[in-house]
């Protein structure tokens, strides 16, 4: 039974690479919103011309984004939102509710700081992990039943 996981959220660490090297071997594709920063915020003036006035800057970059975006999401078996300690992450919670709206199988990723400010968000998802390996361990046990040792 393959799963479609998409990645989303934070994007200033590692933690997608830890989730992809700890699932080698079972059968998941992995997919995610772009994570180059630069590209992401510039990509609709890139491809559709220059605006002056930021708000339409950013405006045509989520939406091209957005493209990417819904189609990850509504391809996923499994949804991940990690939610960094860093930045306010509106996106990574509008994804999670994006994902919850479609009724996927999310995994919501934050350390225990987080966990007042994202209750709801996380009143949402099928688990809470605090560290990527605990995400791996969760794909593990869905796609072999298999327990941590």
């Amino acid at each position: 039974m393959p799963l479609n996981v998409y990645l989303s959220g934070e994007i200033h660490t590692d933690w997608r690479d830890q989730i992809m090297a700890g699932a080698q071997g079972l059968d998941v594709r992995f997919n995610s919103p772009v994570t180059d920063h630069a590209a992401s915020d510039d990509c609709g003036v890139a491809i559709l011309g220059a605006e002056q006035n930021k708000y339409w800057h950013d405006h045509k970059g989520a939406m091209v984004n957005a493209i990417r975006t819904r189609k990850g999401i509504a391809e996923a078996d499994v949804v991940v939102v990690r939610f960094g300690d860093q930045y306010k992450q509106w996106n990574a919670a509008f994804d999670a509710g994006y994902a919850a709206a479609l009724g996927k199988s999310l995994i919501i990723l934050h350390g225990p700081d987080h966990a007042h400010a994202l209750k709801e968000v996380d009143a949402a998802a099928l688990a809470v992990a605090e560290d990527p390996a605990q995400v791996v361990q969760i794909l593990r046990y869905v796609l072999t039943g298999a327990l941590p040792s």
